[in-house]
């Protein structure tokens, strides 16, 4: 087995042209992601290779080889232009892990439309606000969600298609059309609409502190970090089966579950299942997954199902392991070097980065817990909450900072350019999260900056729970703040205070909790309902869900001096 470069040999001399020169990419020339991920990779003589090993959790199986992925791409970009869909407009995907929802992500951005991933648990209220917000012109889902988008489309008058990919036709009313990808006639060319570096790609929403979920523009040359860092951090190899546990309804799931791996030629898995570690296991054994990139929460269920099951089967298959979306404990990484033979190397980045920003690399020493050095290319440090100047001293906490100008960096959030900008301090972008950097360089997570709730490894923005708790009748206000959890790290508790006649008992909370459940995605849904007589607030009426916190996590309140006295 050959040995990985070390740190320094990845970092010497480096240039983000390293990767523009292996895609083929000259600078001012029409770059598109689709299609450097299909008709460039049949360029290459891969036509024939899988792109594609999907399964269901019924156990049934479709394969696609790069040639069917470009062709049924092009079908899917066809369709959308007899639609009338014109390059920039907004098309979502509201798709369970189905092929279409992989390969439709490419037709979208084939026509130069900027592609609008979200998770298919979402509910109705969710949904509508993301649809809302970008102007979406048309929606990709399945039957079994139609009557979510049925609920809210009267509300959203620039939809003006909702295409269904397993529907009988006679069943569809005004603005659904059916579209069975697999049965349309295979569209073998298609002029790829001419994207340029800047030209929006895809469009993912973040949750935020205050407000409406964001919605973070990506363009066309965030390839350029995705297709590098997928071939050093995950370490891919062309005889690489590779498995990305992430959903393309969050920015993993795209970054690393399509543009990573498909614009490397890699040979993919997809497992259209929820968490089972029997079928997991036996998944990596029957595919002989090479390549794993979890997240902890997954991980640490693993722990909790035992070392038994894991041995088992046959894992000897795995090479490289990764893990993204919250902090990897320590006891994760001994775990895996136990069952596995092998650590999971952390990565740390977000929706806006775009791409893995901090991570430890293939060979690299890992030290258990520590999110390790920023990637080649990537100027990382933490700041001064007060000063936003460099913490110069080995091991002082800060705020996780970049330099600015990376490739796959958010240009953007939609309708928010207050929003974006705030995100900037003093020359450095603010990921949002506090850190401290050891004497040997490696990074350390220590919490979020913020009230963002990191649940499994996505992040729930307390404003958009606390709006749908106040559409409780009972219900006078309310503050969502992180809990801590075994499994998921945070989970998301509601504290609550009640109108004039009501009084708190289990028949309220699952009123209020069944009245939400069909708002929110499951994520977002509180696990626990605390009703108090009252919210602690500032002197000028501001809620303070950091003292909320604070107590969960039974961590030092700190300064007071302008909360509200009873």
């Amino acid at each position: 087995m050959r040995s990985p470069p070390s740190y320094q040999d990845f970092t010497a001399n480096f240039d983000w042209n390293v990767a523009e020169r292996e895609l083929g990419y000259r600078p001012g020339s029409p770059i598109n992601v689709a299609w450097m991920c299909s008709d460039r990779i049949c360029q290459l003589g891969l036509a024939n290779k899988f792109a594609l090993l999907w399964e269901d959790y019924q156990g049934n199986e479709k394969r696609f080889t790069y040639d069917d992925v470009r062709i049924l791409s092009n079908t899917i970009a066809q369709f959308l232009c007899m639609q009338g869909i014109q390059p920039g407009e907004r098309v979502c995907l509201f798709l369970d892990r189905v092929p279409e929802l992989y390969i439709g992500f490419l037709a979208i951005l084939k026509i130069g439309a900027v592609a609008q991933p979200l998770f298919s648990a979402f509910g109705d209220e969710s949904l509508l606000v993301r649809l809302a917000d970008a102007g979406t012109s048309a929606i990709l889902t399945q039957k079994k969600h139609l009557y979510k988008v049925r609920k809210i489309r009267n509300r959203l008058p620039k939809l003006r298609h909702i295409i269904v990919v397993d529907a009988d036709p006679t069943s569809l009313q005004e603005r659904e059309i059916s579209f069975a990808m697999e049965q349309a006639p295979r569209v073998e060319e298609f002029s790829t609409y001419p994207t340029t570096a800047e030209s929006p790609s895809v469009l993912h929403y973040t949750s935020g502190t205050t407000g409406q979920p964001k919605g973070a523009q990506h363009v066309h040359y965030s390839i350029i970090a995705q297709y590098l860092t997928a071939k050093w951090v995950l370490d891919l190899q062309p005889d690489d089966i590779y498995w990305c546990n992430a959903d393309p309804g969050w920015v993993t799931g795209t970054s690393y579950g399509i543009i990573g791996p498909w614009s490397n030629g890699i040979t993919q898995v997809v497992l259209d299942s929820g968490f089972n570690a029997e079928r997991w296991y036996e998944f990596i054994e029957k595919y002989r997954v090479t390549v794993w990139y979890s997240a902890p929460t997954a991980i640490r269920l693993l722990m909790k199902e035992g070392v038994e099951i894991a041995r088992k089967h046959d894992l000897s298959s795995l090479r490289h392991l990764a893990s993204v979306g919250e902090p990897l404990n320590p006891e994760a990484v001994l775990w895996s070097e136990d069952v596995f033979g092998k650590p999971f190397h952390d990565t740390f980045w977000q929706t806006e980065t775009g791409c893995i920003v901090i991570t430890n690399f293939p060979g690299m020493p890992i030290k258990p817990g520590s999110m390790g050095k920023p990637f080649p290319g990537i100027t990382a440090t933490v700041l001064d909450p007060k000063s936003y100047a460099p913490v110069n001293r080995a091991g002082a906490a800060g705020l996780i900072a970049l330099r600015p100008g990376w490739p796959s960096q958010v240009r953007g959030y939609w309708n928010n350019e207050a929003g974006f900008r705030a995100k900037f301090k003093n020359g450095w972008y603010l990921c949002g999260d506090r850190a401290s950097i050891d004497a040997d360089g490696y990074f350390w997570f220590m919490g979020r900056d913020d009230d963002v709730i990191n649940t499994g490894g996505h992040l729930v923005g307390p404003f958009e729970v606390e709006s749908a708790l106040l559409g409780c009748p009972a219900v006078a206000e309310s503050a969502a703040v992180a809990k801590p959890d075994p499994i998921n790290m945070e989970v998301v508790k509601a504290y609550v205070t009640l109108k004039g006649g009501f009084q708190p008992s289990d028949d309220l909370e699952l009123e209020i909790m069944n009245s939400i459940r069909k708002r929110l995605s499951p994520l977002a849904m509180p696990q626990e309902i605390e009703f108090v007589d009252s919210l602690p607030k500032t002197r000028s009426g501001k809620i303070v869900r950091r003292i909320l916190r604070c107590r969960e996590f039974n961590e030092p309140l700190g300064d007071l001096s302008t909360i509200m006295e009873d």
